[in-house]
This record gives C-alpha cells, structure tokens and sequence, in this order.
C-alpha cells in the first residue's frame, strides 16, 4: 500500500465523501445513488449514508420524483470561492503574458458566464490598438473569439438552452442588436470552430480588429475558460492567424494541464 493510500485508508468517510461529490461534479446531470455506488465501487448503504448527511449539510440535493441525487448550494458555494480566488487569472495571467511577447499583439482571458464573456486577464502588447476587452467587461459570448471558443465545447443540450429563441441574441436588452443571428447560423459558426480548433472574429466586437481564441477544458471536457490573441485585421498578424491560432491553443492546452485536465 503506497503512504497515500495508507493515509487514506485511516479517514475513509472523507476519502469516499468527496470521491462521491468528484463523481457528481464530472456527470452533466443529477444520478441514481446506485450508479454512484457501482461506478466508485462503495457498498449501497454506505453511499446512501454519505449522501445523507451531505445532503443535510446542502452539499447535494435529492431529486424525489427521479430517485437521483445532485449537487446542492454549498457545493456552488466551494465553486464561487474558487472564483473569488481568482485560480484560473493567477495560473493563466503568465500564459497569456508570454503568449503577448512571443506573439507581439494583445491577449486575454475569458469564462463563460451565462450568455456572456467575462474576461480575467487582458495583457496590452506595446503600441498596439486599445481594446474593449478590460478586466471585467462582459461581451456577448457569440460575437467573440473567446466565447465562441467555449460555446463550441458545451453539449447540443447545454448550448440550446443557452439560446433558445432569436431574443437570445439581444445585447444588453436591445432586441435590434440579434441582428442577423439565429440558433442555426450559430451552430454553423461553431462547427466551423470545431473543425478549425479554434475560434475567429472579424469586426464584431471593434470594427479593424480580429481575434483568434482557443477553450482550456476541465478534467471532464467542460470549457473552463478561453485564451485569444487580438490584433489588426489589416496587419501582418491577420496572415499569420494559423500560426497565431497554434500559440494560442499550446496556452490552453497548458492552462489546461495546470487546471487538472489530461489534454
């Protein structure tokens, strides 16, 4: 028995505790308790206990009417305090800023937040163009390079619930502002960005500039967040979008490694 197992071996309710809530969090929807007790290989009664007291503890939610358990407020709580430490712009800050010195145009770093980008980190490159993509701007994840990116990971399911009418497509409560978008040219964007790995913009978020974008995936495929790379659409750097494109998706691709993902 390794030390690590031994070590686990003397507190096994924690041990198989959180393998139950691992397990909850890697599943795109609420389970059967049995499914929980055959996939970790763990007695019935035993899940059933734990799941118990962590339902008590709002850890997870029991589902009546589907006889399925899920993950409750407090295991949004965990994930909100990982938000607020901000993990994902301390371990990607440095990538995005060695991507903007290699590649010598401005980057950044976005999540998903309902329809919308948030970006985490923006890195200016010298004497390049401003941008509108500050810490903490939100833009509509269908226009942008990043956003795009992350659209492209999520399941059929997830993605049309996202959008489920034109009015989707609004910004900012505008119903004029969808403009020519509909679900089916969204998915047509997207499985372009699919075959491409990677994701473009011309002009939709700032008229002259473009953007290539790349998704960093979570241990279970789930877009945790997106690096792009800016720049001028008339520049050099617009013939060199596939090389750009290369760069930015090794900064994902280590971003996430760094994460916990097997890319």
């Amino acid at each position: 028995m390794t030390g690590e197992a031994a070590q686990r071996s003397k507190v096994p309710a924690a041990d198989q505790t959180l393998a139950i809530l691992a397990h909850l969090a890697a599943q795109r929807g609420p389970v059967p308790a049995a499914t929980i007790a055959q996939a970790l290989e763990l007695p019935r009664s035993t899940v059933y206990h734990l799941l118990a007291v962590m339902q008590e503890r709002g850890f997870v939610v029991h589902l009546p009417e589907d006889r399925r358990y899920g993950l409750g407020i407090s295991a949004f709580e965990l994930s909100s305090g990982f938000s607020r430490q901000q993990p994902l712009a301390r371990l990607g800050g440095p990538l995005v800023a060695g991507l903007v010195d290699r590649i010598g145009e401005s980057g950044h770093l976005a999540v998903l937040h309902g329809r919308d980008v948030l970006y985490l980190v923006e890195e200016r490159a010298p004497r390049r163009p401003s941008l509108v993509t500050d810490v903490g701007v939100r833009l509509p994840a269908h226009l942008t390079a990043t956003g795009r990116a992350m659209l492209a990971a999520l399941p059929p399911a997830q993605l049309r619930a996202l959008y489920p009418d034109r009015a989707a497509f609004a910004w900012r409560g505008d119903p004029e502002a969808s403009g020519k978008w509909r679900y089916s040219l969204l998915k047509q964007v997207l499985h372009g960005v699919r075959e491409a790995g990677w994701a473009g913009e011309d002009g939709e978020v700032t008229e002259g500039l473009a953007s290539v974008g790349v998704a960093v995936l979570d241990h279970v495929g789930w877009p945790a967040a997106a690096i792009a790379i800016t720049y001028r659409a008339d520049s050099d750097a617009s013939a060199r979008a596939d090389e750009i494109a290369a760069a930015v998706r090794a900064a994902a691709g280590e971003l996430s490694r760094r994460i916990g993902a097997a890319r």
